[in-house]
């Protein structure tokens, strides 16, 4: 049974209420951070229909989502890698170093192969992708909150690979050497956005984005900007077919 089947309920950009029971009390809290609300709505009913498990809030964005988690405290927090305003591993990042004791666990759609490493790297226990059943998110949920780490078969596998390896920067493919933020770029010059529009979505200079744009041609082995443009929209259009 897959996570699109689980959509029965209608939740808001809003937090939810609080459990008052006793017995609600004892129940996990999570709180969910996508910009989809249809996704929210379909991970929420698959979590409330659990006995041990309930949402206590949700966002959208990065900064609202911060600002509840920093009150809520609840004690995992599910999100997404791309969000409304923000980015997923900023904020796992930042959630790291604000309340150390929450609990992430990251759930998207994009490619575990790349971003399974970096979810750890910024702090998160686990990385799932909306694409599983039902029940493997649900084990996920669970043994994050267990404070162990939730990685796919062949995640692991890459991950052993490097640590073995001789000398294991040979093993990684260019796109792996991006940093987060050149990723960020990266990804929204595949969407088809220009230097100015990156600019304004990112908060940044456009010089800054132009440098940013150099970087990326070096690290990926790239002759001129067209390049780097057309190389990014390829490899946005493989990462929506995974």
């Amino acid at each position: 049974m897959h996570l699109v089947h689980q959509i029965t309920d209608v939740y808001s950009e809003t937090e939810l209420p609080l459990p008052e029971s006793e017995s609600s009390s004892a129940k996990r809290r999570i709180f969910l951070v996508d910009d989809h609300p249809v996704t929210r709505q379909g991970v929420a009913a698959l979590i409330d229909q659990e006995d041990d498990l309930v949402v206590c809030g949700e966002a959208e964005s990065a900064p609202v989502a911060f600002e509840k988690i920093n009150r809520l405290k609840p004690d995992l927090v599910v999100v997404d890698v791309t969000l409304k305003v923000g980015n997923g591993l900023e904020l796992v990042k930042n959630l790291r170093a604000a309340v150390p004791e929450v609990r992430v666990l990251m759930l998207s759609m994009h490619d575990e192969r790349l971003y399974a490493e970096r979810a750890l790297r910024a702090g998160a226990l686990g990385y799932v992708r909306k694409q599983e059943a039902s029940e493997k998110i649900l084990l996920a949920i669970r043994r994050v909150l267990a404070g162990e780490l939730f990685l796919s078969d062949r995640v692991k596998e890459k991950m052993v690979y490097r640590l073995v390896a001789m000398k294991p920067e040979s093993a990684k493919f260019p796109i792996d050497t991006l940093s987060d933020r050149e990723m960020e770029v990266f990804k929204l010059l595949g969407n088809g956005y220009s230097t100015r529009q990156i600019a304004a979505q990112l908060n940044l200079s456009v010089k800054t984005i132009d440098s940013y744009r150099e970087h990326l041609k070096i690290k990926l082995r790239l002759p001129d900007g067209a390049s780097l443009v057309q190389h990014a929209i390829q490899w946005m259009r493989t990462e929506q077919t995974l």
